[in-house]
This record gives structure tokens, sequence and C-alpha cells, in this order.
């Protein structure tokens, strides 16, 4: 059974948060450290309040890098029984990730590219002002303990708040892998839920196994890993490019459906694929039940290269069991009104990928999904959106008699930080707090 008293809240489900602040750590010693995560113990949600009461104004999630379990005393021995992946970190990752040029860590903002980044604090809030107010009493924590932040960064929800949507419109939150034992029932479509062990270290997963666990146990049982990724959105470049690609208002959102694989209401192009339907793209019992193969084959509805059919490439992909992954985060800065030319201010999606195996899960997304040329033998094609683009890779739109090749992609987004956490259990969290895993 999943113990979800022991397991922290983010993965599980969602808080009722319209706004967040994500505070970057560094310990100077394992002492100030350990007195901070003592601090912190009480504010830290756990799955098993999830549902069951009201939650606090303000949830808590705190995630260590591999330096950062070094700097809170964690024994050399127990850190080398740690993946490869998570002990190099994204920095070292980043060329088969894809992220050079100018998503190279080299042009990361706020010391994510430093070794000395421990940790993550990300303070949870119903609204802005308490969000503040979770700043102000983190602020003085952070001072009495001695530990220094970084750098942070401020998220909110895009007004209107009736559902999710990112900076370039679209609604988000459409889909997510269901995990055996949280209770939850999965949308048509969706899949039957996955073992735990996909996501929590300490789980067979869905080949029936159990991997091994770094050790101890104590501090990785109930654990998983994180992928961060800051992702900034180039909003006025977006839409310079559909109006260059679309004479009217209809083409254009068509060209933006192509390219996501949904319309801006969250329809799917396999089930709407000539137009939009915004009642079915809010309607959770129908906009995620359809197949590619069975139902789109060659993409005539939704291209193979788009950004959902890439990211998930449901009955056409291979052991996708074993690559589904929990996303979680938020937007950041100021909406960019419509019709007003781009403004010079930095906005964006700053993003959780939650597994329990960044190689296996994540990286295999990032280097094969994302940024292989050659998905599905497109020939020189990436993610429209999240894929590292130059001016050098195209977009194919499927259409008789003849298709839509748009040539010389520019880039949507330009990833502005990144970094890899271990996300521990209640219990490993109190331990690292009291020390005991020092010589474990």
């Amino acid at each position: 059974m999943l113990e979800l008293d022991d397991v922290q809240h983010f993965l599980v489900a969602r808080t009722p948060a319209l706004a967040a602040r994500y505070e970057f750590l560094t310990f100077p010693n394992a002492e100030q450290g350990r007195a901070w995560l003592a601090a912190m113990l009480d504010t830290v949600g756990s799955a098993a309040a999830v549902g069951t009461a009201s939650p606090d104004a303000r949830w808590v999630t705190v995630a260590f890098t591999w330096n950062g379990l070094r700097a809170l005393g964690v024994s050399e021995a127990s850190l080398a029984t740690f993946p490869e992946e998570f002990r190099e970190g994204m920095v070292a990752r980043a060329r088969m990730l894809g992220t050079t040029g100018d998503n190279a860590p080299e042009r990361w903002l706020g010391g994510l590219a430093s070794p000395d980044l421990h940790a993550i604090a990300i303070l949870f809030a119903r609204d802005v002002a308490e969000r503040e107010r979770c700043r102000a009493r983190h602020a003085e924590l952070v001072a009495s303990c001695g530990v220094g932040v970084m750098s942070s960064l401020d998220l909110e929800a895009i007004p209107p708040y009736d559902y999710a949507k990112e900076h370039f419109g679209y609604r988000d939150r459409l889909s997510a892998p269901v995990i055996e034992g949280t209770g939850v029932k999965p949308q048509p479509g969706s899949g039957d839920p996955l073992k735990a062990g996909e996501f929590f270290l300490g789980y067979p997963d869905e080949t029936g196994l159990m991997p091994a666990l770094p050790l101890p146990e104590a501090l990785t049982r109930n654990g998983s890993y994180l992928a961060y990724l800051r992702l900034e959105e180039h909003v006025g470049r977006f839409r310079d490019f559909l109006a260059a690609n679309g004479r009217t208002p209809e083409e254009r959102e068509l060209v933006a459906a192509k390219l996501m694989g949904r319309w801006r209401s969250g329809a799917p192009l396999t089930l709407a694929p000539d137009k939009d339907d915004p009642e079915l793209g809010k309607d959770m019992q129908r906009t995620n039940d359809f197949k590619y193969a069975r139902m789109d084959p060659q993409g005539y509805g939704c291209p193979v290269g788009s950004h959902i059919r890439r990211m998930n490439p449901r009955d056409y992909g291979h052991n996708m069991n074993r690559r589904q992954m929990i996303r979680r985060g938020g937007t950041y800065g100021p909406p960019l009104p419509e019709g007003v030319p781009d403004d010079g201010v930095e906005r964006g999606i700053a993003a959780f990928i939650g597994c329990s195996s960044l190689v296996r899960q994540f990286e295999f997304a990032m280097n094969v999904w994302v940024n292989d040329p050659n998905f599905e033998e497109l020939g020189n094609e990436r993610d429209p959106f999240v894929g590292t683009q130059d001016g050098s890779y195209d977009f194919t739109m499927p259409k008789r008699p003849i298709k839509k090749r748009i040539k010389g992609l520019p880039a949507f987004t330009t990833v502005r930080g990144g970094a890899y956490f271990f996300l521990p259990g209640i219990r490993a969290l109190r331990s690292l707090a009291a020390g005991s895993l020092e010589r474990a």
C-alpha cells in the first residue's frame, strides 16, 4: 500500500493555490541547513491530508539536490548509491537533454547552474496577499538559521480563474497519469492506474519488480525525483508567427491548434479536427478519450510532430506505462494583453516533472520525444514548444492532397533554468533535520 502519510503531497494532488513562490537555497554548513529544515517540517503537507480536510492557507514542499544532501551531512557512501544522472545534475546532462544554445546552462538565471544550489522550498498560497505573508515569514526563518536564498520566483495563475491556462492561451492541466493506491479514478482515455513504483521509490513498478533503493532506505523510501525547468514563453513572437502563417483569425487559430495538438480551448484535434469545440475541451470525461494509431494514424487531425502527440504518443508509443511522468508547476510573469507588442518582460512556465527514474522517464522524453529531429521519421522537426529551436527545424501539417510544411520554426520558449531534486518522504525529512543519517 502506498504510504500516503509519508509521501509529500506534491505529486499526489494539487493544492487549491492561485499563487506560489519558489525559493532556491544554499546551506553554508550542515548545522544551519538542518536548523532550517527542522523549522519547516510542520508546514510540509503529506499526501494523506489531501482531500481529508481543508488545507492550511499555505502548503510547503521541500526538495534537495545531490549537493544539497551532501551539504546536510549525508555520508559519501550513501550519496554514491544514487543514480548517476542525479549525482551529475542537470547541468552536466545538458547536451543529452538538448538544452544547448540559448537554452544552455551558461545562460540560466538565479544561480540554478551553480553547485551551491542545495534545496528548493515551494510555498503555496491561496492568493498573492497570502503568498507575500509566506515570503515574509520564510525570510525571517532563513535569516535566523543563516541559510542563503540564491534566488526566488513568484508564480501566479492567469485570470480569469475559471480554468488553468498558460501565457500562449492554451487550457492547461488536461491530462495526468493516475497512481495506483491514491484512490483516484482515471478519466476516460487515461489508461489504468500505474504502479506506485513508477513515481515513488520503494514500490513495485510496471514490471512487477521493486528496483533497489539508494541507501539508506530510511532516506529514500517514499521519495521521488523532480526535474525542474523554467521556460520563458515568447508570447509576442508566437503571435507574430501565427499572423504570418494565417490570413484570417480562423486560420491562425488552426495553426495554433496544429502546433499544440489541441485547440486553445483544450479540445483535441483528433476529436475536433476541423473547428474548435470549447464544450469538448472542458469536458474531462471526453477530452482525453482518443487514440492516435486507431483514430488518426496519418496525423490529418493532430500532426505527428505536435506537442501533445510527441509528449504522449499514446497507442503509437512503446512501453508507455514506463514513460509516464507527473507534471506540476504554474505560470510566472504578467500576461501580455491581446494586441500589445512584446514588452520585453519575462513570462512563462516553471514546471516540475516527477518520476522514479530521471533517465528512463524525463531524460528519455527530452532526448527522444522532444528533441529528436527524426521522431516518428519526421526528418527535421523538434517539439514546437519545448524543443530546442534555432530556426533550422520545420513543422509539418499533413493534409490532402498536399501537406503543408512550415520551414524554420522560431523558438517560442527558452530554458532559463533547471535542476534535479530529490523529494524525500516525511520521515526522511525528520531524519535529515535530526542529522541521524550522517553516518548511515
